[in-house]
């Protein structure tokens, strides 16, 4: 590492900061609860993960991925239908794993925070009233009984690398916990709903398509605040309040 002259900052916020050198993403994070969750994550998962290098709190370092995201959100995917559908089926490998020692979040928790989040989107004119209620009532659907399983819990369109038609691997582990399979379907077709159809078929397992879009509903809500507050704008062509538009 001693010859590279460039360092990039792939992302940085107050909560954490990830920085690639060369070959190695160093993440930084002042939460070492949430690095224990990634690096054990990523131990137990039967799914290709980046190489983890070394771990000097609060920094871990992490070997690239080969191959490139499978889309961005608001971009075209140039990723073909078989790599979503190898990235149904990796998915489908993980949900099939033993469940991870930790708990995760409940539906009660959920919906409390949905909540939440709706009063403060409404009471700063941030969307629509009509807006909000309707993408609420969408949301309901997700929160009814689910059996755990494995789950990534940020499985984010730029999460998942392929080269090809392979799925070289997936990142950003701190999520990771026993939840709803549709909840990761949901996360990795949000704002790509074009290619909702490869996924569930590499998936090879009976999904319900209105809990999906229940979590699309859901996941844009919770997430809107976050991302305003954190320098990112969900109203970008294509990503959170396109996707609730959408849902109307």
């Amino acid at each position: 590492m001693a010859d590279v002259e460039e360092v990039e900052v792939v992302i940085a916020h107050r909560d954490c900061a990830t920085l690639r050198v060369g070959g190695v993403f160093l993440k930084i994070d002042a939460d070492q609860a949430r690095t224990d969750v990634e690096v054990e994550a990523m131990a137990m998962a039967p799914v290709p993960t980046p190489e983890v290098l070394w771990r000097k709190p609060p920094v871990l370092a992490l070997a690239a991925l080969p191959g490139a995201p499978i889309a961005r959100l608001g971009e075209p995917s140039a990723a073909s239908p078989a790599a979503w559908a190898a990235a149904g089926a990796a998915v489908r490998m993980l949900h099939d794993a033993p469940l991870p020692p930790w708990p995760g979040p409940s539906r009660e928790a959920i919906a409390w925070h949905l909540d939440g989040e709706c009063e403060w989107l409404l009471a700063n004119d941030v969307l629509p009233a009509g807006m909000v209620t309707r993408n609420r009532q969408i949301a309901e659907a997700a929160l009814r009984p689910w059996k755990p399983v494995f789950t990534h819990g940020d499985l984010h369109v730029a999460h998942v690398f392929a080269n090809g038609d392979e799925i070289t691997g997936l990142i950003d582990w701190t999520e990771a916990a026993p939840g709803d399979a549709h909840f990761d379907l949901a996360s990795l077709t949000l704002g790509h709903q074009e290619h909702l159809g490869d996924v569930v078929a590499g998936y090879g397992a009976d999904v319900d398509l209105d809990v999906i879009r229940a979590w699309w509903s859901l996941r844009s809500l919770r997430a809107a605040r976050w991302l305003i507050e954190h320098g990112f704008d969900p109203a970008s062509p294509g990503c959170e309040f396109d996707v609730l538009r959408a849902q109307l």
